[in-house]
Formats: C-alpha cells, structure tokens, sequence
C-alpha cells in the first residue's frame, strides 16, 4: 500500500512563525498542536478511505454471490415441471433472495456505520485534547507561568 504524504506534516511552521515575536505566545505548543490536528485528520480520513475501500469488496463479493445465486436458483426452477411447482419455488427463490437483500444492506450499513464512527472518534479525541492543551495555555498565562 502506497504511502500518503502529507505536505503539512513536513513544513516547519515554527520556523514560519519564528519570525513573528509575539510576547506570551510558545509557537512551539501552537505549531505543535497544528500539527497534531493535521496527524489527527489524517487518520480518521485513512480510516474512512479503509472503511470504503472494505464496504466496496464486500459489494463485489455480494455481487458475485448473487450472480451465483442467481444462476442456480433459475437452474432449480427449470427443472419443476408442473407450472404450480415452478409458482412454489419462485416463490420461495422471492422470499430467500429478499431476507439476503436485507441481510446484506444491514451489513453494508454496520460497515459505514462503523468506518464513520472510528473516523469521527479520531477527530473527538483531537478536539479534547486541543481544548485541554488551551486550557492549560490559559491557565498558564503570559510567558507559560501558573
């Protein structure tokens, strides 16, 4: 699997900043704390892109399965003979082929749940600790004492 860059991740901000003397400001804890919320939106969207990536193969493997399916179901319903034995098995191909057609949209719909909530989860604890990390800064005052 290929590695994404991120070119945020590689200035360096603090030099950037470095030339703005702002008195009571740690640009290093500022820089720092960029820098983790970009490290943050980076894995929740890996996250997401995985979780996408595992919703679309399992997609596909529905797609085989019910191609397959398919296949054998109008097989088995080309050898009733009577046309009331073919009714009863149509019937019963309509009644399996829905519950799997549930079955699978309920999975695939756990699958996107699951991908955004492990995605969102990155962001929250990133905001959390942002909003400590301020807190502290706060607390701390002009020049990082308490």
């Amino acid at each position: 699997m290929a590695v994404n860059r991120n070119p945020f991740l590689e200035m360096d901000v603090t030099k950037m900043l470095g030339e703005f003397k702002l008195p009571g400001v740690d640009l290093e804890k500022i820089a720092s704390a960029q820098r983790k919320n970009v490290e943050a939106l980076t894995s929740a969207n890996q996250l997401a892109a995985e979780g996408f990536q595992a919703v679309a193969r399992r997609q596909a493997e529905i797609l085989r399965q019910t191609l397959e399916e398919a296949g054998k179901s109008m097989r088995d319903l080309m050898e009733q003979s009577a046309p009331e034995d073919r009714m009863v098995k149509q019937a019963e191909l309509a009644k399996s082929a829905f519950e799997t057609a549930l079955s699978n949209m309920r999975e695939l719909a756990e699958m996107v749940t699951k991908a955004n909530t492990e995605a969102f989860d990155v962001i929250n604890r990133r905001v959390t600790e942002s909003l400590d990390e301020l807190k502290d800064m706060i607390k701390r005052g002009p020049g990082g004492r308490k």
